[in-house]
């Protein structure tokens, strides 16, 4: 078996990100400010600009005196991301942001507007280190972990966005929280648990989102779900599986090389368990890859006596990639195996597709777009 060593914290970087404001707990932000020579009481100021009005202009904070805006720009709320650029679809309902973070490296977040909830996609890394072939993040490699604020601060955006009214229909209030985009979350552990908090805490110390609102996604890395079992916040737990059967999922997901099916499983089961969540089975159906109906009769009977729901995902393909998505009358005849197992299944909708809408395909579009400028 070959060995795989993960890493669960930031790995080394050639230029560290400055500490903001999110990426300490609501006690340390005290602390650190009392260490400035500022009083405590300005930490709750600034928690009040960042998660309830979800500003990080500091020269916009009337209740703080001039003179003391500038140095919490510095230490407290330094400019972690800039928007690049941004596209959209479905009459302007999804919107895909390109963010540049302090190092010139690029992420995306995707928010998108539903009748009943308004979610946002967001990274928790700057490309993807689990190497999944049909992976569009996963063919460009890890360049690095972002911390909780960048993490954090894809969110508060998307916040500011939703009750400025620039999405169609006026102004609402992000719902939802998924960590789907760039990078695998539980290899990035700590940062991404302390974003979490930030995004459930409730107001003003956190962004009030309920935590039945926010879906952590992971290819199956076992320590870090039975950590998660620990930390006493029941966020949605979805494991993108892909294949029942460990001889393709070797290949597809290659970290299945540690950490096999059964006790990726075993895991979710645990969770499921602990906090009483249902939790999800993210899987891509891939033409003549995976989505043949055995397949979908083993996933059944290893799923149906598990309080487990099964969310079919239509592969966004990427340029040049040979995978591409399912016919659909293969997508029809999984879903009803999975349903005579009576298997909960959905099918996701497809949004996205006209933007590049497959996570890592707008960042990798600048990259490419850079590169023919400077030659």
């Amino acid at each position: 078996m070959t060995e795989i060593k993960l890493v669960f914290d930031e790995p080394k970087q050639r230029v560290k990100p400055p500490v903001h404001f999110a990426d300490l707990e609501p006690d340390a932000r005290k602390a650190r400010a009392v260490e400035l020579g500022i009083p405590g009481f300005r930490a709750n100021q600034m928690a009040v600009h960042f998660f309830t009005h979800y500003s990080d202009e500091t020269d916009t904070w009337s209740d703080i005196p001039k003179d003391l805006r500038e140095t919490l720009a510095k230490e407290f709320v330094p400019k972690l991301i800039t928007l690049v650029k941004s596209v959209t679809t479905d009459s302007g309902k999804t919107r895909k942001d390109l963010w540049r973070l302090h190092d010139g490296v690029l992420v995306e977040s995707v928010l998108m507007r539903y009748s009943d909830r308004t979610t946002v996609c967001i990274s928790s890394q700057a490309g993807c280190g689990m190497n999944c072939p049909f992976c569009a993040t996963g063919q460009s490699g890890l360049t690095r972990n972002l911390t909780a604020g960048e993490i954090t601060a894809q969110v508060v955006a998307a916040a500011r966005i939703c009750a400025a009214g620039e999405l169609p229909g006026g102004e609402t209030r992000l719902s939802n929280v998924v960590f789907m985009g760039m990078g695998e979350p539980m290899a990035n552990y700590n940062a991404v648990m302390r974003s979490i908090r930030n995004i459930t805490t409730p107001q003003p110390d956190g962004l009030g989102i309920g935590a039945r609102s926010v879906t952590l996604s992971t290819v199956g890395l076992v320590n870090g779900i039975e950590k998660l079992c620990d930390e006493g916040i029941p966020v949605t737990l979805a494991v993108s599986l892909h294949t029942p059967d460990d001889e393709l999922r070797d290949t597809l997901v290659p970290i299945n090389s540690r950490w096999k099916v059964r006790e990726v499983l075993a895991a979710a089961d645990k969770y499921e368990a602990k906090t009483g969540r249902r939790y999800s089975i993210e899987y891509a159906l891939i033409r003549d890859i995976n989505d043949q109906a055995w397949r979908a009769d083993l996933l059944g009977r290893l799923l149906r006596n598990r309080n487990a729901h099964v969310n079919l995902i239509p592969l966004n393909p990427t340029p040049g990639s040979k995978w591409t998505a399912s016919r659909p009358e293969d997508e029809a005849e999984f879903v009803r195996v999975l349903e005579g197992y009576k298997v909960p299944v959905t099918v996701r909708d497809t949004r996205g597709r006209e933007i590049d809408g497959a996570c890592g395909q707008l960042a990798a579009s600048e990259i490419i777009s850079g590169d023919e400028k400077a030659k």
